[in-house]
């Protein structure tokens, strides 16, 4: 009689096989499918709140947005979000680098490295990064904002407006958005396109 070991092997190397070709990318996807559903009620809920209440949706929607599968990847944005916030932008671009590197189909690291050359006044960087933000992800509102605030300070208050405006067709009920929206018709008042 042979030992049960040696039939074992095999037979748990073909299972493995089989779980990491079949089973892990359908998991995956349905992770996926899942989170791009669960945002698609959010963004519903974004245009008409419970009770107003547009913070917290907002923060659950950029909560699933942050997550990008992968925890190292995720690292790498709390890294470069932690060096935004003690001023240290060079660093900060180094992180959100190595993440858009590595990668490169997760629209919020694209954001986040939008914001550092911002805050850094390099605009065009900036908007290089936000036109990817936008490609990824179509309805990501911070990064409408975002090239708003970049074409105001650029004095190109007709282009800040559409900005603005494209992000308060998403999330009409954020003040900040609504005020700008109202400065810059305000200012662009009687301008031809």
């Amino acid at each position: 009689m042979r030992p049960l070991n040696q039939n074992i092997t095999p037979f748990l190397t073909a299972i493995w096989l089989f779980m990491a070709v079949f089973c892990v990318p359908a998991v995956a996807s349905a992770q996926s499918e899942a989170k791009a559903e669960e945002l698609d009620a959010l963004f519903e809920q974004l245009l008409t709140p419970v009770d107003g209440n547009w913070e917290d949706v907002e923060k659950r929607i950029q909560k699933l947005w942050s997550a990008s599968g992968s925890d190292a990847m995720d690292l790498l944005l709390e890294r470069g979000r932690q060096a935004m916030e003690a001023g240290d932008y060079p660093k900060a671009i180094e992180h959100l680098t190595a993440l858009t590197d590595h990668a490169p189909g997760f629209a919020e690291g694209w954001n986040a490295r939008a914001t550092a050359f911002f805050l850094m006044e390099e605009y065009g960087l900036s908007i290089a990064d936000i036109q990817t933000t936008l490609a990824l992800n179509p309805r990501h509102f911070g990064a409408m904002s975002g090239l708003g605030m970049i074409m105001e300070q650029l004095d190109e208050p007709q282009y800040a407006l559409d900005a603005f405006r494209a992000a308060g067709a998403v999330h009409p009920f954020r003040p900040d958005l609504q005020k700008a929206i109202k400065r810059l018709e305000e200012k662009t008042e009687g301008t031809s396109l």
